[in-house]
């Protein structure tokens, strides 16, 4: 008996464990699928938080990996909502959704209604609703979409909640048409409604995209949506009995377009060009690269990411230039260039979406190395003897030669000169030929040998804009030797007396008669 009594027991505590486990286990989940946030518009800046999503995990976990498909709001792993950035108002409220991992790997989507308003409660406060379901399960299960009840009669009966929008994604390929959802009236247990849809896209351009069923509100999409089109419709739908004067209160449907990624980025020309000094530090952004994507801006699909891919010529490096993989910027990695061997470079630049991974085009970018005086002049012969004869004023004495490996025409091709020694007395002068690369001395002044017979003179040589690092200046040394010139027999100066009785001879010697 007692064995029995035991047995019993033990069967009885079993029994209580099973049913306490069966009972026991929690099931990983969001509080709620749809969370309103009340935010006044006065506090729509960066880092503004607007409310927390909260998942429940089982395990005691206070931290989640959360991921918001709307890349203006973000969600830390405690499940707060903040602003990333300041928001702008084009519309009442704003819909998005955040997924949400628990430690199985399993995904779960809240949606989130931002709603902007002027006063709450006459107070400055922002505020939080939560609204669990059946009333927000996914539109493409079809649920009903129930009118609040009004009285009978013309009076109508403001809705008592609101309903989330629904998400069509484009591209859909059917069949059509394609029911998205019930509107069902409070009336419907009581008397026949029929229900009609107006608005954008039933009655108004684009018409006919979506319909109802007059008696069973239904709600069909006709056809496959574009969201590079058309992103959303905003369409209101009214219920009135079939027989008794009931009318419900319009309700406004929004319906979303969900972008695919079914455009490639497209570059914005072909192909771009930019320019950089070949003595260009490193870390230096010359030009940018644009594409532009037709998806939606918001999500991965429209966000292009940019690569280079090659570079041509792969001298003297094969990365010589970076790019930012978000805005295109390009700039210099490598401070190597040498125009004087690769004066061009031709980059192929990759546009993708989806982080990178996704479609894809490919551009290039064309990259002209301008000149930098690192070339200085270089005088083809240093030292030079001459002869000039005494007493020429505007004779050329000599041409001095150079040579220079900066870009031809530029201003650190083309030169100038100076006498740096050797003209006390100022009697040459030196300019720039009419090859810019020569040199050509002349004299200013009368040489006079019997004064000085020799002049060295020490001519340097520079480009029209200043070289880039120190170089020595080069220096010509010229030796003018003056030649003696035999001038002729000075002639007889003659004072005004003189010439008066040469002149009074001249005139006796022809009139024999004045004479006497």
């Amino acid at each position: 008996m007692k064995t029995l009594r035991l047995g019993v027991i033990v069967f009885l505590c079993k029994a209580f464990l099973c049913g306490f486990a069966e009972e026991s286990p929690c099931t990983p989940g969001l509080e709620s699928e749809l969370l309103v946030f009340k935010v006044h518009r006065d506090h729509l800046y960066k880092g503004k938080t607007l409310g927390r999503v909260n998942l429940n995990t089982c395990d005691g976990k206070t931290t989640t990996l959360f991921q918001s498909v709307d890349k203006r709001f973000d969600v830390n792993m405690d499940g707060t909502v903040t602003l990333k950035r300041p928001l702008t108002l084009h519309e009442a409220y704003e819909v998005f959704s955040v997924h949400a991992w628990d430690a199985n790997g399993k995904k779960h989507t809240v949606s989130i209604r931002v709603e902007f308003v002027q006063h709450l409660n006459g107070h400055h406060k922002d505020t939080v609703m939560n609204i669990s379901s059946p009333q927000i399960e996914s539109p493409l299960d079809h649920p009903p979409s129930a009118f609040s009840r009004s009285l009978a009669g013309l009076k109508r009966a403001k809705r008592g909640w609101v309903i989330p929008p629904f998400h069509v994604p484009e591209n859909s390929r059917g069949p059509f048409p394609m029911k998205l959802v019930q509107i069902r009236s409070a009336f419907a247990k009581e008397t026949e409604m029929v229900y009609s849809i107006t608005g954008e896209g039933a009655d108004q351009d684009p018409k006919g995209i979506f319909t109802v069923e007059r008696l069973s509100g239904n709600l069909f999409v006709t056809q496959p949506l574009d969201r590079e089109k058309k992103a959303s419709y905003r369409i209101i739908a009214h219920s009135t009995g079939r027989e008794a004067s009931i009318a419900e209160s319009p309700m406004e449907i929004l319906i979303n377009v969900i972008d695919q990624n079914d455009n490639k980025p497209v570059f914005t020309q072909y192909p771009f060009n930019g320019h950089v000094h070949e003595a260009t530090g490193k870390d230096y952004e010359f030009m940018t690269v644009t594409a532009t994507d037709a998806d939606d801006p918001e999500t991965y699909n429209g966000i292009v990411n940019y690569a280079i891919v090659s570079q041509e010529p792969p001298f003297p490096k094969s990365n010589m230039f970076d790019i930012n993989i978000l805005s295109g910027t390009i700039r210099v990695r490598e401070p190597d260039m040498d125009r004087e061997q690769w004066p061009r470079y031709t980059l192929l630049i990759v546009a993708a979406d989806m982080e990178g991974k996704g479609s894809s085009t490919t551009g290039t970018a064309v990259i002209t190395i301008t000149d930098s005086n690192d070339n200085p002049p270089q005088f083809e012969q240093t030292s030079l003897s001459v002869s000039v004869p005494e007493n020429k004023v505007g004779a050329v004495v000599a041409k001095l030669t150079v040579s220079d490996g900066d870009e031809v025409g530029s201003p650190a091709w083309s030169t100038k000169y100076r006498i740096i020694s050797g003209d006390k007395g100022g009697f040459f002068n030196v300019s720039t030929g009419p090859s810019q690369l020569e040199g050509i001395i002349t004299t200013v002044k009368p040489l006079d040998f019997e004064k000085t017979k020799q002049y060295v003179l020490s001519v340097i040589v520079e480009n029209d804009d200043p070289c880039i690092n120190y170089f020595p200046t080069s220096t010509a040394t010229v030796t003018v030797n003056v030649e003696y010139v035999k001038e002729p027999p000075k002639r007889r100066k003659w004072g005004l007396l003189s010439k008066c009785m040469l002149l009074m001879k001249m005139m006796l010697d022809h009139l024999p008669g004045l004479r006497e």
